[in-house]
């Protein structure tokens, strides 16, 4: 696996990838729901990063407060102190990724870069936190990703929507040799492949696709997978790690969690 001097992919799987936090009765992406998911047993925690006017990475999916807040406005129309105004249900409020990765300091986290604003803030961000072992990188946009890689050598990142439709197109190659230096190319420097089950009609995860990547040391995530009949049945494939809303829900299935959820 071509981590560099990343420890987040230790120890061995299967992992548990808790989908903003556990939200099932938080705010997502807040601070409490981080807390939840820690609570209930998960040791990663996956998050989403954009940028305030002032430079600043805080931790938000979307681009604007609409669908969490109940306000259109952008995050990257406001400073850091303004958008602090803005309180989440339970009286949460958009933390920032210093304030995450240092509040949870055993906890691994999973960054999706969604702007290229967003690019140094986190940058920094990771660097004051001395953070650079326990996150892994990764942006649907390759020009995002390399540039937050770069910007970390060694840190753990997964493949782009270009390495994934690489993943796919060498799957077509029958002979294993070639399948796998194909893929080994492609997913140069990325310890990891972060895929919903299906796209569509098109099946994405396969026994053999997570076999192969396995073969050139890249692990298969899924998202987002939250019925725990389905958890099971991607981990009987041999997945690496589940993307999920429910944390408790999947932390049962793994064995490691409470048999109560949450």
């Amino acid at each position: 696996m071509e981590a560099g001097a990343s420890g987040w992919f230790g120890p061995a799987g299967p992992r548990v990838l808790a989908h903003r936090g556990l939200a099932v009765d938080a705010p997502e992406n807040t601070m409490l729901a981080f807390a939840r998911a820690v609570a209930a047993g998960a040791d990663y925690v996956e998050t989403d990063v954009h940028a305030t006017r002032d430079d600043v990475a805080v931790v938000c999916h979307d681009d604007d407060l609409r669908r969490v807040a109940g306000r259109p406005v952008r995050v990257r129309d406001l400073t850091l102190a303004e958008l602090s105004l803005v309180r989440l249900p339970d009286d949460q409020e958009v933390p920032t990724l210093e304030q995450a990765l240092d509040a949870f300091p055993e906890t691994r986290f999973n960054i999706d870069v969604k702007v290229a604003e967003a690019v140094d803030p986190t940058v920094r961000a990771i660097r004051r936190v001395g953070a650079q072992s326990r996150v892994l990188l990764t942006s649907f946009d390759q020009r995002i990703r390399r540039r937050v890689v770069d910007a970390l050598p060694g840190v753990a990142t997964s493949a782009s929507s270009p390495g994934v439709v690489g993943v796919m197109a060498a799957s077509l190659v029958p002979v294993t040799a070639v399948r796998h230096a194909l893929l080994r190319r492609v997913l140069r420097g990325c310890g990891a492949v972060q895929v919903p089950e299906s796209w569509g009609r098109l099946r994405v995860v396969t026994a053999a696709r997570v076999a192969d990547l396995a073969a050139v040391g890249v692990e298969t995530h899924v998202w987002t997978v939250n019925d725990p009949a389905v958890m099971r049945r991607l981990l009987a494939l041999g997945v690496h790690g589940i993307v999920t809303d429910r944390a408790d829900l999947a932390l049962v299935e793994v064995g490691r969690g409470a048999a109560d959820p949450l």
